[in-house]
């Protein structure tokens, strides 16, 4: 998916831009979405979470978009035209509805519920994704992963896996705490798609550390998970009301817990089933610059990306696309200033 902002900002993110001296975090820290249009005469919106002022990164996770569901018949479903992409990997996960996915790579693929599709840009890769003629409706979450110094010139990638889904046990009663007296309950299950949870290992390839999973709770139940403490962690909702650790969260908000714990208490306090998704990952320990579709280190860095997807060929073609591709949003005529988090 693309960044079709008409005038995105430069963010300078990473460890050193998350530090706050003399302020303890929250336990957790409640992150509200904004809503952006993706463009076009009905403009599919979806609500975006990272990165904003507040928090830029959750481990490696700079990019978090929650969007459906859409009744394609109104909104036109999604049209994302070829784009770039530079310095980072995407990573497509569907709860309802159909993307066909075509990339400079020569990947002709399709984006379903349940299967996870990994992409990854390195120094350049270009790729559009359509919604089907079978999508009646789309609902789903898009995000996208930095990658490290050493490995931001990786070569394109596409990954495809299909996780099993992982019982999840519990308390299936209103309890928040952790199961119950008569012990632990199914209560739901979790779809590992990158990472480690709940027994299960996703053998898709990442450049850092990473965790990345749907997890579904019944009404009223809840569960304890165990999580690495190295790792900072994310919990987007998708449905349901749901409690990370104590604090409640609504629908599209997404919930970020600090390093150093070692297990994680996910609560869906509704009459109804609850859906999240859980994101994770050490903290990433660089810093980045984000501007559009691209992850830089710098304000140079953004400019060639730009110069280069609108006059070059680093970043390929696309074969079966009957449309132009997108064009990148002017540069400021004066040099971006960087945006860190809040202090």
């Amino acid at each position: 998916m693309s960044n079709t902002e008409t005038h995105p900002a430069e963010l300078l993110c990473g460890a050193e831009a998350q530090e706050r001296p003399g302020a303890p975090e929250p336990r957790v820290e409640v992150l509200t979405p904004r809503e952006v249009p993706l463009g076009g005469p009905r403009a599919m919106t979806v609500r975006r979470t990272l990165p904003q002022r507040s928090r830029t990164l959750i481990g490696a996770w700079c990019f978090a978009d929650h969007y459906g569901p859409d009744d394609v018949a109104g909104t036109g479903g999604m049209v994302v035209p070829p784009h770039p992409h530079t310095g980072l990997q995407t990573v497509s996960w569907l709860f309802t509805g159909e993307f066909e996915h075509r990339d400079s790579l020569g990947t002709h693929a399709f984006v379903r519920p349940g299967e996870v599709n990994l992409m990854t840009g390195g120094r350049g890769i270009s790729h559009s994704e359509v919604s089907t003629a079978r999508a009646t409706v789309v609902h789903g979450v898009q995000l996208w992963v930095a990658l490290p110094a050493e490995h931001r010139d990786a070569p394109r990638d596409f990954q495809h896996h299909v996780p099993r889904p992982v019982p999840l046990r519990g308390s299936p009663g209103g309890a928040a705490d952790g199961p119950s007296a008569d012990g632990p309950s199914e209560v739901g299950e979790a779809r590992v798609f990158l990472g480690t949870l709940a027994g299960d290992t996703s053998p898709v390839t990442t450049f850092t550390p990473l965790l990345g999973a749907e997890l579904t709770l019944r009404p009223h139940a809840s569960t304890t998970l165990e999580i690495d403490p190295a790792f900072e962690h994310g919990l987007l909702v998708d449905l349901g009301d749901v409690r990370m650790a104590g604090t409640p969260l609504r629908r599209a908000d997404l919930g970020y817990l600090a390093p150093g714990h070692t297990t994680l208490t996910v609560a869906n306090t509704s009459g109804a089933p609850a859906r999240v998704v859980l994101l994770g990952g050490p903290p990433f320990g660089e810093q980045i610059v984000m501007w559009w579709n691209f992850v830089g280190r710098t304000h140079e860095d953004i400019v060639q990306a730009r110069e280069d997807w609108m006059t070059g060929d680093r970043f390929g073609t696309i074969e079966g696309y009957d449309g132009d591709p997108l064009p990148a949003p002017e540069l400021p005529h004066t040099t971006l200033k960087p945006r860190g988090n809040a202090h």
